[in-house]
């Protein structure tokens, strides 16, 4: 059996039909912005991973909300393992470590955790707290 040519009468709609689609998807897209305006960079906080290069491989980067209802502990750990970055969003925090304990508020790095940092943090205020962690850990 041979192949059936299209007639040449049906190529024109063929075209028209391929072009719409063509000029549909670049007009539903915006062309890229490429300077950054109208966006405020807090204060940046940083923590040296040097300590874990060595153990790098299987390691994962994971971000995770906590909300802590009012009363909401996570209890006494280290992160002689995984160091993290956590970020405040809303309510209040206390954050413990040997030899004393600091408030936290919104807007606030709560930690940047790493070698021979062992604490709990708690909610001891009237309103749930929601923290932002970011952590480089082994599953």
């Amino acid at each position: 059996m041979e192949p059936k040519l299209l007639p040449v009468r049906f190529m024109p709609a063929c075209l028209a039909v391929t072009a719409l689609f063509a000029s549909a998807s670049a007009v539903g897209q915006p062309a890229p912005i490429r300077e950054t305006k109208g966006v405020e960079i807090s204060h940046v906080e940083s923590l040296d991973l040097t300590p874990w290069a060595h153990d790098v491989k299987g390691r994962q980067l994971r971000i995770r909300k906590l909300v802590f209802q009012p009363g909401g502990v996570v209890g006494l750990h280290s992160h002689d393992d995984r160091p993290d970055a956590s970020y405040l969003v809303q309510g209040e925090l206390t954050e413990y470590r040997e030899g004393g304990y600091v408030k936290r508020r919104p807007g606030d790095t709560v930690h940047t955790a790493g070698k021979n940092v062992i604490h709990w943090v708690a909610n001891e205020g009237n309103v749930p707290a929601v923290l932002v962690v970011v952590d480089v850990f082994k599953p």
